[in-house]
């Protein structure tokens, strides 16, 4: 019994060295080994024999040894970021994305696929996605993350409830796992945003972070205290489905007059036709043939264009986000929150808007205003979750990040 413990000891500390080694080359490297051992407090010994295991694998390298004036010229090592592929997909968007990243994030090629598939349906476009990308690859696998919409167990990858997907108890990781043989990581696609800000973005490692995609749905993912927040069940940050209006219309969840039925991108247009429709003279049927063909896109143009009742429609939109973000900002106090998705297009007058609302309703928004701006990363939705899906195996299988 000892024996075993003793082992089982071993086995767990050269996986901690092991980690912790790789997890210094990733973020500072170029190292010489001896600036990772003080780096890490790991002996010298320790660190060339796990330099060593890392280079056999491929996932570091050396580069030429550096001049110094005295003594033998250290070897530097770097990642070797195309050592392994991560596939990666966003399954919240109308159209599916797969994408193939390598070690850096980086998005080495995307492949699109499905147009509003639900149900059975979707999980074969899931699956055809994947085979598509695999065969477009001969670079080892880390794994396949999934992001994707609902509230989803991240333990266990089972999507409890995807309305958009019709998915109730799908346990897609378990599925996919099975189906490719190799490691995979479900994680919601709001979470997903975050972590590729929180992993890759200018903000990268801001301990109290929130990200908020504003699309045809509304949520958040929340870092508190340098901890992805999950709640129970896996419902964080589903903010989009906090009632605003007493009495109002009925959103997708049940519920009545939550803000996704005023604020989305999905109810900005539906607000922008019936002002077309009821003002001839709307900078709007310049614009379109009929109030009908108004998208988010001509909202916006009409927006930059400086049409007075259409800035008074996202004003009206930016002070419900603000009301709610209050609330956030109010309990969780994050120094930093980052926009993302369609009405991110709006700019700086959609954030004056809610700063200044989150300011009128909570003392912490006056006295400790968190910066608002939008994400760093890219203005493709897309690409931002599948870095983040990406992110997830990184995590989970390098032990990166945390």
């Amino acid at each position: 019994m000892l024996a075993s413990a003793a082992k089982a000891t071993h086995a767990q500390t050269r996986r901690h060295n092991n980690r912790l080694v790789f997890q210094r080359v990733y973020e500072q490297g170029p190292l010489s080994r001896a600036d990772i051992a003080r780096a890490t407090n790991l002996t010298a010994t320790t660190v060339s024999t796990v330099i060593g295991e890392l280079l056999e694998e491929g996932l570091v390298t050396e580069l030429g040894a550096i001049s110094t004036e005295r003594g033998k010229p250290p070897t530097l090592v770097t990642l070797a970021k195309d050592a392994r592929h991560i596939l990666a997909l966003d399954l919240s968007r109308k159209t599916f994305q797969g994408s193939i990243l390598n070690l850096r994030g980086e998005i080495q090629l995307s492949r699109r696929a499905g147009a509003d598939v639900q149900g059975e349906a979707a999980l074969t476009v899931t699956y055809q996605l994947i085979d598509e990308l695999l065969a477009q690859t001969t670079t080892p696998l880390l794994g396949i993350g999934i992001g994707a919409p609902g509230i989803i167990d991240p333990n266990s990858g089972l999507i409890r409830r995807a309305a958009n997907l019709d998915w109730y108890d799908i346990p897609l990781g378990e599925l996919v796992s099975r189906r490719y043989g190799c490691h995979v990581q479900v994680v919601n696609d709001n979470q997903a945003a975050l972590l590729a800000e929180y992993l890759f973005g200018e903000y990268k490692r801001t301990p109290d972070l929130v990200v908020v995609r504003i699309g045809n749905g509304i949520g958040a993912g929340i870092m508190c205290n340098g901890q992805l927040l999950h709640g129970n069940g896996g419902g964080v940050g589903e903010i989009g489905h906090v009632v605003v209006v007493e009495h109002g219309e009925r959103c997708n969840c049940g519920n009545d007059g939550c803000l996704e039925t005023v604020a989305s991108s999905r109810a900005l247009v539906k607000l922008a036709q019936a002002l077309a429709r009821n003002n001839q003279g709307c900078r709007l049927n310049a614009l379109v043939k009929s109030p009908n063909a108004i998208t988010i896109e001509t909202v916006l143009q009409a927006f930059h264009q400086g049409d007075a009742a259409v800035i008074a429609l996202v004003i009206a939109a930016g002070k419900q986000l603000g009301k709610v973000l209050a609330y956030l900002v109010s309990v969780l106090g994050p120094s930093r929150i980052l926009l993302c998705g369609s009405l991110a297009g709006f700019g700086q007058g959609l954030i004056e808007v809610i700063q200044q609302e989150v300011a009128r309703r909570c003392l912490i928004g006056r006295l400790n205003a968190p910066h608002i701006s939008p994400v760093t990363l890219t203005s493709e939705l897309s690409d931002l979750v599948v870095m983040g899906a990406a992110a997830t195996i990184l995590a989970n299988e390098l032990g990166l990040f945390w």
